[in-house]
């Protein structure tokens, strides 16, 4: 967009122009062009310019662009954002020397005369010709209100601007019509008003308002007369008089300004020349303009919420629609950001994690049955330098995130939550070996089985030797021991879980539908931190899951008017029975009090969750929640590529990362501090009876188990796997060709465990 209006610094050939312009309006004027009734004046060629009477009776007046303020939940600002750096005031909060100063240096007769100055087009066009340039214009204070309405109509169209803005007769002569129905309809003062907000004053400021912000860091209506003076000298030439880059230039203009106030006598002599020996005095504001200027390190939360806004139909029903209120702005968003919670999480991932570290964190806060996101953050800051990204690592890809990462055994509670509501009871025991092939066949949905491969079977195994079972679903959990996690989903099948995981938010951040493989019992479709959070909400809020939100509400700015937008709204729906979230609540309780989560724990207060690491450990979750927030935090590469073995990782090294070894203190810190003051309040849980007698010899139980012993590492199956179901030993069920392929290597034993399976097929 043009950063002066025309009148300063121009070409010999804009100089002509603007020449022939100012005697055109001259005859036109001395003709009558003001009356209607006169259309003709030998210009209306076709292509150039409509005749007079021809032109459109009202001009357009859009909405001025303006800044757009997001909010947190108490009101505290998180960043603006604008396509115009521009606050709309009344003239009332105009410091009175701004007013005259605008006045008298660009239409000085402006009180005395109608749209058009005869005067001031006759002394223009007199002294142009005795000079043989144009040293003078003779546009009024109207015809640049006009023309400067047709400037931003165009917005940032190159094009539109340029026609907007173009040396021509037919531009003039449109000019000069539309601000005869100006003056009619809107009077001196309203004009003035409109001037000085849409005006630009360079310096990405437009309006009066934000250049008094901008140049002096105060407002428009605080304005002294030397200040007043230097912002209306601007105007004809913003980048010529640009007093943060030519202060000798800027100096200059402003005396200029300031001996024409005093000689229209607006200011006496005295006043202007000691207002002239003043400094400038300029307290620049530099541009504040997107989410990198969030606070807080919320500029990832920022950015979704410009997403939503973007991509949710409540506030338009096309793309286009959506984008031109955003860009219009003059917005008020106050979103659903807890400050104490966005700070906590922040600083427990500064603690934690460094941004120059080869692995990145991310980590989000949500709240229990409304699906208010109250916190996101991550280590690696928003922006564009080093160690900076502005991939949002918290979100699903359609957001403005990444691929997502394997949330590992973090999925497992919603395999348990399928077979719970399935009826499976909370005490089940399943032999639990070591190390196994995956069951076959598993059913799938629409009539599908999922085969293993008879002759190289993928297989999975445990996180240690140690190991072995049987386990039931208690200690299974609190060990996080993957062949018990398979052994379930071979049990109830795998369209329970996707089922479930569907009735809990859970998606994949590539946007693709889940795999059909049993492997997903052990988190292996890419997850986001988001997701992952809002999902273990449904279950601190006793199965109720809740639509992710972001904005509480939104106001808009239009003229004088203030309007209350539409905002998405969190749609609750019950995802599972209040007895089943009750017991993965008391399942995940002993995750933090006894098992892989210990390190997260939150002490007195009440807290539930559970650990993931993924195969060869590209990433590390620790998801949880208490009755009042729900968080997950995941750390890893987002490019996939660096596995945590033998990584320094926030200044400590370590041998092998583990979801309860560096996450879960990342989110027992988070949720610390964002919890702290809050009331502690208690799960709802219930009694599980131990499923086995502790007290058994175990390798006794082991070598008893099973019809066929315990397999071996050469890819053979396991006998009595499922309890009380099984078949013995044997391969698994021959099938026609898979109807889709799975992508390589995606049965890795992708949980706390290793594990180099070989893949299987559907029949």
């Amino acid at each position: 967009m043009p950063k002066k209006r025309s009148g300063g610094g121009l070409s010999p050939t804009q100089q002509a122009a603007k020449f022939l312009g100012v005697s055109v309006l001259a005859g036109a004027v001395l003709a009558g062009i003001a009356l209607p009734a006169v259309g003709a004046l030998g210009l209306a060629a076709k292509g150039s310019v409509e005749s007079f009477d021809e032109l459109p009776a009202n001009m357009k007046t859009p909405p001025l662009s303006q800044r757009t303020s997001i909010l947190d939940a108490d009101g505290g600002q998180i960043a603006t954002v604008y396509s115009r750096d521009r606050t709309v005031v009344p003239l009332k909060d105009v410091s009175p020397y701004m007013q005259k100063a605008i006045v008298a240096i660009e239409d000085s007769r402006f009180y005395q005369h109608g749209a058009v100055d005869l005067k001031g087009v006759l002394r223009a066009l007199n002294k142009n010709a005795r000079s043989g340039e144009v040293a003078q214009g003779a546009s009024t204070l109207t015809q640049q209100y006009v023309k400067n309405v047709f400037v931003e109509e165009a917005g940032d169209d190159p094009t539109k601007v340029a026609q907007a803005t173009q040396q021509t007769i037919g531009r003039k002569i449109r000019e000069l019509k539309y601000a005869i129905q100006v003056e009619e309809e809107l009077g001196k003062k309203k004009i003035l008003e409109n001037y000085l907000n849409i005006t630009f004053f360079g310096q990405q400021a437009y309006g009066v308002e934000a250049a008094a912000q901008r140049y002096f860091s105060k407002s428009a209506k605080d304005l002294k007369v030397q200040e007043a003076a230097l912002l209306a000298g601007i105007v004809q030439s913003p980048s010529r008089y640009d007093p943060v880059n030519d202060e000798a230039e800027a100096t200059k203009r402003r005396n200029t300004v300031l001996q024409r106030m005093a000689a229209v006598g607006d200011i006496s002599r005295a006043q202007a020349s000691e207002a002239m020996k003043a400094p400038l005095g300029l307290k620049v504001s530099k541009p504040k303009n997107g989410c990198i200027t969030a606070v807080k390190g919320a500029g990832f939360f920022c950015d979704y919420v410009r997403e939503v806004f973007l991509n949710d139909t409540v506030f338009g029903k096309t793309k286009e629609e959506r984008a031109k209120v955003w860009n219009q702005g003059g917005l008020t968003i106050r979103t659903t950001m807890d400050p104490q919670a966005q700070d906590s999480a922040q600083r427990s991932i500064k603690d934690h994690v460094y941004k120059s570290d080869e692995v990145a964190t991310a980590a989000s806060i949500v709240q229990p049955g409304t699906g208010k996101i109250l916190a996101m953050g991550q280590s690696r800051p928003y922006g564009f330098g080093k160690n900076q990204t502005q991939i949002n690592l918290s979100v699903n890809g359609s957001m403005g995130g990444g691929m997502g990462y394997q949330p590992g055994s973090t999925f497992k509670p919603i395999v348990a939550a399928a077979a719970l509501e399935d009826g499976m009871p909370a005490n089940k025991v399943y032999p639990s070996p070591y190390q196994m092939a995956y069951p076959s066949p598993v059913s799938a949905c629409d009539g599908r089985r999922w085969l293993n491969d008879p002759d190289r079977p993928a297989k999975l195994e445990n996180e240690n030797r140690s190991e072995v079972g049987p386990y039931d679903m208690k200690e299974a959990t609190a060990k996080s021991v993957n062949t018990y996690y398979v052994q379930m989903i071979s049990d109830i099948g795998i369209c329970p879980v996707t089922t479930m995981a569907k009735k809990m938010g859970v998606e994949r951040a590539d946007g693709r539908k889940m795999d059909q493989a049993p492997s997903i019992a052990l988190g292996t479709q890419e997850m986001s931190p988001l997701t992952m959070a809002n999902a273990y909400a449904t279950f601190a809020s006793r199965g109720m899951y809740c639509t992710p939100i972001a904005i509480e509400s939104v106001s808009q700015r239009v003229g004088d008017q203030k309007k209350s937008l539409e905002v998405p709204r969190s749609t609750c729906s019950r995802a599972m029975s209040e007895k089943t979230a009750d017991t993965i609540n008391a399942l995940l309780k002993g995750v933090v009090e006894d098992g892989t989560g210990s390190k997260a724990g939150l002490g007195s207060r009440p807290s539930a969750g559970k650990t993931g690491t993924t195969d060869e450990r590209y990433a590390a979750w620790f998801v949880g929640y208490t009755p009042n927030m729900a968080g997950a935090v995941w750390v890893g590469d987002p490019a996939h590529k660096r596995k945590m073995s033998g990584i320094t990782i926030g200044g400590r090294s370590y041998g092998k990362v583990f979801g309860g070894e560096v996450p879960g203190p990342i989110w027992r810190d988070m949720m610390s501090g964002a919890l702290e003051g809050k009331p502690v309040e208690q799960f709802n849980t219930v009694h599980i009876p131990d499923g086995i007698d502790r007290n058994r010899d175990r390798d006794d139980e082991n070598r008893g188990n099973g019809g066929n012993g315990r397999g071996n590492d050469d890819g053979g199956f396991i006998g009595g796997l499922v309890g009380g179901n099984n078949t013995g030993g044997g391969g698994g069920e021959p099938g026609p060709t898979p109807t889709f392929s799975l992508p390589e290597g995606f049965f890795r034993g992708q949980g706390n465990g290793g594990g180099n399976g070989n893949g299987g097929r559907f029949g």
